[in-house]
């Protein structure tokens, strides 16, 4: 993996594990304090800024903003995340990780390349930087577990149709397409997910996994030869409704890396 990201022809420190020394004339006390100041309940807004014109802003001081990226960005990065490590607490620590580390090198970030990609590729970076320290890669969960995972997910599902046992069909459905990606190797199934859920172009899943773009193609061929048709008809679901990332998990994503950023500002 590589010691540093690049955006443009600009290096961004980081290191997998460790802590970003954030510059002298940034503080991050102020994203947490402007945070802090709004009304509460309030939150930031789906905007019609483009991430440039946040990210000039955010570096201009209005460091509150730096939570409608987070939010832009909470699905994709959950999604791929979760891809790599099949483990969604994992994925969630991932998150928090990727976006204070953003944070920290956000004024050396040159613009030359998409803000989402380069985001992405902190997230990719630190997750397979996991994945390589656990001794036991890639195992299958124990049916049980498997078991009380699919308990815990269907009992957080609030249903919103008037017949509940459709409902409940549905989510099933769209479980067993998550488990049916989970069961692909992890280089067809990250070019899968970007590609096909995250609906990312071929450069961008390219550049966020260090492969050429003929080598996402002919990935991205095999993972759907796997998936196979019949299993899209079977589950009547379309592959934009797994490894959802939203409402209370967005918001928990959003505090957890305020709370973060304000214990390293005041260190």
């Amino acid at each position: 993996m590589p010691a540093s990201l690049q955006s443009g022809g600009t290096h961004v420190g980081y290191k997998a594990g460790a802590l970003v020394t954030f510059s002298a004339n940034r503080t991050l006390y102020s994203v947490m304090a402007s945070y802090l100041a709004r009304p509460a309940g309030l939150r930031v807004q789906t905007s019609a800024f483009s991430d440039e014109e946040i990210i000039a802003r955010v570096l201009a001081g209005d460091t509150a903003l730096y939570e409608i990226l987070m939010r832009r960005y909470n699905q994709r990065l959950f999604r791929i995340a979760r891809t790599i490590l099949r483990d969604e607490d994992e994925a969630e620590d991932v998150m928090q990780d990727a976006y204070v580390r953003a944070y920290a090198s956000l004024d050396q970030f040159a613009g030359r390349a998409q803000f989402s990609t380069w985001l992405t590729k902190i997230a990719v970076y630190e997750a397979l930087s996991r994945l390589r320290k656990r001794k036991s890669l890639q195992e299958v969960p124990a049916s049980s577990d498997r078991e009380d995972w699919e308990r815990q997910r269907m009992e957080s599902v609030k249903s919103s149709g008037p017949d509940p046992e459709q409902e409940a069909l549905r989510h099933e459905a769209v479980s067993f397409l998550e488990q049916a990606v989970d069961a692909l190797p992890e280089k067809y199934r990250c070019v899968f997910v970007l590609r096909d859920i995250e609906e990312m172009s071929t450069g961008e899943t390219a550049a966020c996994l260090d492969i050429t773009e003929e080598t996402v193609k002919i990935r991205l061929l095999r993972a759907r030869q796997m998936l196979r048709d019949e299993l899209y008809t079977r589950a009547g679901v379309t592959s934009s409704q797994a490894f959802h990332f939203l409402g209370m998990r967005c918001d928990r994503i959003v505090h957890r890396v305020f709370d973060q950023l304000s214990n390293l500002s005041s260190k």
